[in-house]
């Protein structure tokens, strides 16, 4: 009877492990971010919160209790900070500095947390970390009130999306639980928030230290009726609409493992599809029909949002990586320039002109930032101009790319609209961003073809239009070198142009000044030009500093491989320096000239140059020859 016993008991023992898995199962997932100001105690408040729900196991008590009377800032007492703060850094300093994610369920839903950091130079991560947030928690210091960093964290919300805000007014322990504060808290942030996109604030008194109103209501404050933070996270609504879309579809990876069979891998990342629905390739637009829709050896009745699985079609179409496969009666846009919401990642400035690689989806493309716009000043939202972005700069931007894409709007379909930009040399993410709308179709401009062509122009003139772009320190000879080039072609017969940069900065460039961003909108629009006269079948003799690796890459981006010679004219900043033809480095080491190239601006040396040539050991004449050679 005994055995019987043990046996059911087991049994039943079974049957609840396997109902409560199936329930956790089912509960949907709210992510959520908490951010604010320095010591708003973000980190103390998610402990509380996984400390009193009892999701953490009695080992990391232990742990957390001993680490507590080593580290922690309560004298002896559980630090719940602690939990969070898993870097060493922090836990030295006592601050937040990367983004921390934790999960934890209750029996009503379960959660991702996303504890991002306080200051300012971190603005980056709290944009990763607020990337795929459904609620942003944001923390007030009662004792403090609203701070710059609660603004900048508030629009940031309010830039990517967010719609759902809980405005938790912490350490009300320390203003003695007054309820005029808290008041007056919520009134100015309230204010505050009219310029920005939430749907609702939902504004809580806290204690985090304390544990008031985080799981349980407080007697401290009986003149607040509103939710715990816990409860007000488990009911709030937060229901995602990308299943009713129309179809989306990046392709992540053709499949092709035999002749017989070509599938299309990725993820569905707005609305669902069914064998047999009309769907179309972008940005080719062509048309097709869904034959299977195959998740590893099953093939399924239906496809829903974030599933992903292997697409064929009923017929050859041309499909590439980076194509998107969408609803044929319902397409999203194509276009090749936007307007777009920027925040800079990067300690590199970023300039109008500049070129980068756009990772959007599964698709990568060079953009350019064609235009800046303006750029916010968090605290009062005003639009300030600006030609550059610098670190933690947020504003919009214009981006041209050399390509269209699909896309839709970011407050459409944040998958689809959503891109990061990163640097073509260092390989570092600078910059994230979100499309606002389309500038111009692509469609909708074409190039024109010409009976008279290039070709036509060079055989004219018995030659082949190229450009010889001559970069080097001030001083180094460019200029005297251009001279005697083009001498030397023109007594050949040649047709040649020099583009001396003195000179174009009299007439082309003379509204440009000397600044980072002007010498990179310098070299865009001399390299535009000199394209336009090697079109003419023209010799071009540039005479540039171009200091810039990037633009000058940009520049040999325009040619064909056999049009373009880079010619660097290798000189000590010593020699250039004793040279000094017009007596700029004396002027630049007397600061009054910034942003000198080789004192105070720098010069990044050429790594591909077709023709170095040390213009410090050798003679004009044989410089001369040099280029002539090799042209």
């Amino acid at each position: 009877m005994s055995d019987t016993a043990e046996v059911l008991s087991s049994q039943e023992l079974e049957l609840r492990v396997q109902s409560y898995i199936d329930t956790q199962a089912n509960l949907d997932l709210l992510r959520f971010i908490t951010c604010g100001s320095v010591d708003d105690g973000k980190s103390t408040l998610i402990g509380r919160m996984l400390y009193e729900a009892q999701m953490i196991f009695e080992d990391q008590v232990t742990s957390l209790q001993a680490d507590s009377k080593r580290q922690g800032t309560q004298g002896g007492e559980i630090d719940f900070a602690l939990l969070v703060d898993g870097l060493s850094a922090e836990r030295e300093q006592g601050i937040t500095i990367d983004v921390a994610y934790r999960f934890f369920s209750t029996d009503h839903r379960k959660f991702i947390v996303a504890d991002t950091p306080g200051h300012e130079q971190y603005t980056r991560n709290m944009v990763t970390g607020a990337s795929t947030a459904d609620v942003a928690v944001i923390l007030v210091d009662a004792s403090q009130g609203l701070l710059t960093q609660t603004r900048r964290h508030s629009f940031i919300a309010s830039l990517l999306g967010i719609k759902n805000v809980v405005l938790a007014v912490n350490k009300m322990d320390l203003v003695n639980y007054d309820e005029n504060v808290f008041n007056q808290i919520v009134s100015d942030y309230e204010t505050f928030a009219k310029q920005l996109t939430f749907d609702r604030i939902t504004a809580i008194p806290l204690s985090a230290l304390k544990g008031d109103n985080v799981i349980e209501r407080s007697g401290a404050t009986n003149w607040y009726s509103g939710p715990t933070l816990l409860g007000f996270l488990e009911s709030v609504d937060i229901h995602r609409d990308e299943d009713t879309q129309p179809f989306r579809f990046p392709v992540q990876w053709v499949n092709r493992p035999n002749s017989d069979f070509r599938g299309f891998a990725g993820t569905v990342v707005a609305g669902s599809v069914v064998p047999g629905d009309d769907v179309r390739v972008l940005p080719s637009g062509e048309t097709a029909k869904v034959d299977e829709i195959i998740l590893h050896h099953d093939k399924l009745h239906k496809a829903h949002t974030d599933q992903a699985v292997t697409l064929t079609l009923d017929r050859e179409v041309d499909v590439s990586r980076g194509n998107v496969i969408v609803a044929a009666d319902s397409p999203c846009e194509v276009a090749d320039q936007f307007d777009t919401s920027l925040v800079w990642m990067d300690s590199e400035e970023g300039y109008v002109g500049r070129s980068y690689w756009m990772m959007i989806g599964t698709t990568r493309v060079n953009a350019t930032l064609t235009d800046v716009k303006f750029r916010y000043n968090i605290n009062t939202l005003e639009h300030l101009s600006a030609r550059s972005f610098g670190l933690n700069d947020i504003g919009r931007v214009t981006l041209t790319l050399d390509q269209p894409i699909a896309f839709d709007p970011y407050l459409v379909n944040k998958a689809m609209g959503a891109f990061v930009l990163i640097d073509r040399y260092t390989h570092a993410t600078v910059g994230a961003g979100m499309i606002n709308f389309a500038l111009r179709r692509a469609k909708n401009i074409h190039r024109h073809s010409h009976v008279v062509d290039k070709q036509a122009r060079a055989a004219l003139k018995g030659q082949k239009g190229k450009v010889i772009w001559m970069t080097g320190l001030s001083g180094s000879g460019k200029s005297t070198i251009a001279n005697g080039v083009e001498q030397a072609l023109h007594a050949q017969g040649k047709h040649t142009f020099i583009l001396d940069g003195d000179n174009v900065r009299h007439g082309l460039n003379q509204d440009l000044g000397f600044t980072d961003a002007d010498r990179v909108e310098n070299i865009r629009r001399t390299a535009e030009v000199a394209k336009l006269m090697v079109e003419a079948g023209l010799i071009v003799i540039t005479a540039f500093i171009s200091p810039f690796r990037s633009e000058r890459d940009m520049a040999r981006a325009l040619f064909e491989d056999d049009e373009f010679v880079e010619v660097f004219l290798d000189v000590p900043l010593e020699v250039a320096e004793q040279r000094d033809p017009k007596g700029l480095y004396r002027k630049a080491r007397r600061g009054e000239l910034p942003h000198f190239t080789g004192i105070d601006s720098p010069y990044e040396t050429p790594e591909t140059a077709e023709l170095r040539i040390p213009t410090g050991e050798m003679s004009l004449e044989e410089s001369v020859e040099q280029v002539l050679k090799y042209v």
